[in-house]
């Protein structure tokens, strides 16, 4: 590891663990909630603890000037929720552009047991090597995604970590498996730092038991997008959500302190 590729790990992690508030929906979804006023959502989870954001390159010049000095992830290629298939992700940039975005990091999607995965792999390999050459670190969001595959089996996520450190990535995003005992098969299938995705939102309690589960299970972190950039409060939701990944509160401890206790 050279000094400038573990330079920008710091930038994007606080002590060994990950906040991330991934937001390159735009290009997956349009402009949902969260995301039409992209300057403001980035500021508040920043302000509420998230060590990094992600959008597709594009969206620099809006992140820059309100990130608060968190770190900055460019992601590499998409789909949208309108074309053909969903899980082919297609090439959207490279590494140079990720550089010239400002960015301390790449992130590249692949699903693992898609019709696409053959493609897919070939491209985080060759992203990987790209990114050395930079000192450039890649997040590999690495999702147990194709025909007849549930989504949150252990040992299918399992394969997909593992996959991803096989392919050269520094830290791997997965789907949770539902329990931290389960995850715990994860987190071993691989020595990459694991961070879970958040998925669809739900209620805040449900969204900070998930986290306090992957933490439990051995999980390094969080990148989570819906249920951070969508919520009424991103601000708070960020601070509930850094309370236990980097403070390693219980989930009422961690609502109380982010003014999220009460629920309706």
């Amino acid at each position: 590891m050279t000094a400038g590729h573990a330079t920008r790990l710091t930038r994007i992690s606080t002590d060994g663990n990950y906040l991330i508030v991934p937001m390159d929906h735009g290009i997956t979804m349009g402009a949902v909630k969260g995301l039409k006023d992209i300057e403001s959502t980035i500021d508040g989870v920043t302000r509420g603890g998230a060590d990094a954001v992600l959008t597709q390159k594009g969206i620099a010049p809006r992140v820059h000037p309100n990130k608060n000095e968190a770190g900055y992830i460019v992601h590499l290629n998409a789909s949208t929720t309108i074309g053909p298939d969903e899980n082919d992700k297609r090439l959207t940039g490279t590494i140079k552009e990720a550089i010239r975005a400002g960015a301390d990091a790449v992130s590249f999607h692949i699903n693992v047991g898609s019709n696409y995965e053959p493609q897919q792999i070939e491209e985080l390999a060759s992203l990987t090597a790209d990114a050395a050459d930079y000192g450039i670190p890649v997040l590999a969001m690495a999702y147990a995604r194709g025909p007849g595959i549930e989504g949150d089996e252990p040992e299918k996520l399992g394969h997909a970590v593992r996959l991803a450190e096989e392919l050269g990535a520094d830290i791997v995003k997965t789907g949770y498996s539902g329990d931290g005992e389960s995850f715990e098969h994860v987190c071993t299938s691989t020595r990459l730092p694991v961070v879970i995705a958040g998925g669809s939102k739900g209620s805040d309690r449900e969204t900070i038991e998930m986290v306090r589960g992957a933490m439990d299970g051995g999980a390094a972190g969080v990148s989570m997008g819906r249920s951070i950039f969508q919520h009424d409060d991103p601000e708070a939701i960020t601070r509930a959500v850094s309370a236990v990944v980097h403070k390693d509160l219980e989930v009422s401890a961690a609502l109380e302190a982010a003014g999220l206790a009460i629920e309706a």
